[in-house]
């Protein structure tokens, strides 16, 4: 088992940054790949960044790409998601996830809100 407890979530204005932390804990994961997903209400979850736990080899989606930075601590078994010039359509319950690819998400933390807003 993985263990990934995020936290960083709340509210800001559009515009603002905000930084995501997930916590990493359990089971071997050197050769996983770290993400974060986002849910906002009535739409699908989706993929946000990736990052290989060995190599820091990352990916983003097309939205996010230039305003979110997604990075990992080797040494605090740490996963950061740096969101900067936020807008309104990134407000979402954002997750941290961890699985053996980059299609296979075992490991799902419980989810912190975003809210962008004026």
């Amino acid at each position: 088992q993985v263990q990934l407890v995020e936290s960083g979530g709340g509210l800001v204005q559009p515009g603002g940054s905000l930084r995501l932390s997930c916590a990493v804990s359990g089971r071997p994961f050197s050769t996983y790949t770290m993400g974060w997903f986002r849910q906002a209400p009535e739409k699908e979850r989706e993929s946000v960044a990736t990052i290989t736990w060995s190599g820091g080899n990352t990916y983003y989606r097309d939205s996010v790409k230039g305003r979110f930075t997604i990075s990992r601590d080797k040494f605090k078994n740490m996963v950061y998601l740096q969101m900067n010039s936020l807008k309104p359509e990134d407000t979402a319950v954002y997750y941290c996830v961890a699985g053996p690819t980059a299609h296979t998400w075992n490991y799902w933390g419980q989810g912190t809100q975003v809210t962008v807003s004026s």
